[in-house]
């Protein structure tokens, strides 16, 4: 019977097409294991996972601030992005990676067609390069490791996820209408406890197999309250973005969610706050 249904609607009857609720579910589906599935591979695989979310970044940054000549820009950042990744699979210096960044933003900067286009080119490329670099990092961590991976995903997951529903359900005042007239602060404080519980669970489940050391709960709930509203910072970042450059989305590159930039833009912001902490550290090594 159910093969049937589509034959037996009235005449004239238009098909509608899939909720963008359930596309979102689908484009989950297929992402989040992969995304999760090389996590646990570490190496090569998820850094070349990484390198692909980066470089597209890029291309839909650049793209959406008409970056001009378009091509050979993307192409000589794609390039830098690709060295920087070689740079950290095996392990060369600090110094390596900061001069390839450098003489990368540089040639970008030197090929982009006005002032405003040469900041936009140089910044398009740092922002693709914090996605690159910073998860590999604390993938291959000695202390955070696949656990620091797994709580960024948590917090920032359930972030979205409970702000969506939570504003969608209640409603109410909205957080910053000028810049995204949809998010509330409903949905803004559902998020915020959704993403502390989340974060807060990876690392207490983490504890308890034997996963890592002790690690302070209470210091874990206030790193999780601010990566969470670091995340929902992105988010609004990214929209004003949006709305400055006049479009939708990024791209329409995944089903339901429009580009990589509109999927990872929460993620964006807790790597840029834990890529800072971890250059802190180094440097004070």
């Amino acid at each position: 019977m159910a093969a049937d249904e589509g034959a037996s609607l009235p005449p004239g009857t238009v098909k509608r097409p899939p909720s963008e609720l359930a596309k979102r579910v689908v484009s989950a589906i297929v992402l989040i294991p992969l995304a999760l599935y090389t996590a646990y591979q570490g190496g090569w695989a998820f850094a070349l996972f990484w390198l692909a979310a980066g470089i597209a970044m890029m291309v839909e940054w650049t793209n959406m601030t008409r970056v001009e000549p378009r091509y050979p820009v993307q192409i000589v950042q794609g390039l830098g992005l690709v060295a920087l990744t070689v740079v950290l699979l095996r392990d060369m210096s600090l110094a390596t990676g900061f001069a390839i960044a450098v003489v990368t933003a540089l040639l970008g900067g030197l090929i982009a067609r006005g002032t405003q286009g040469r900041l936009w080119a140089v910044s398009g490329f740092a922002y693709g390069a914090i996605i690159v670099l910073v998860p590999p990092l604390v993938r291959a961590h000695p202390f955070l490791g696949l656990v620091g991976l797994l709580w960024m995903f948590a917090v920032v997951w359930a972030t979205d996820i409970a702000a969506y529903f939570t504003g969608r359900t209640f409603g109410g005042p909205k957080l910053w209408p000028r810049v995204s007239p949809k998010k509330t602060w409903s949905g803004f404080f559902g998020g915020l406890a959704a993403g502390t519980l989340g974060g807060f669970l990876v690392v207490w489940g983490s504890q308890h197999l034997g996963w890592i050391q002790p690690f302070s709960l209470r210091n874990t709930v206030l790193l999780s309250i601010v990566a969470s509203i670091a995340s929902q910072l992105g988010d609004l970042g990214e929209s004003a973005l949006k709305r400055h450059c006049d479009v939708k989305d990024s791209s329409h590159l995944i089903p339901g969610h429009g580009g990589v930039m509109d999927r990872l833009d929460g993620f964006w912001a807790v790597s840029l706050i834990l890529g800072a902490v971890l250059l802190v550290a180094r440097l004070a090594a």
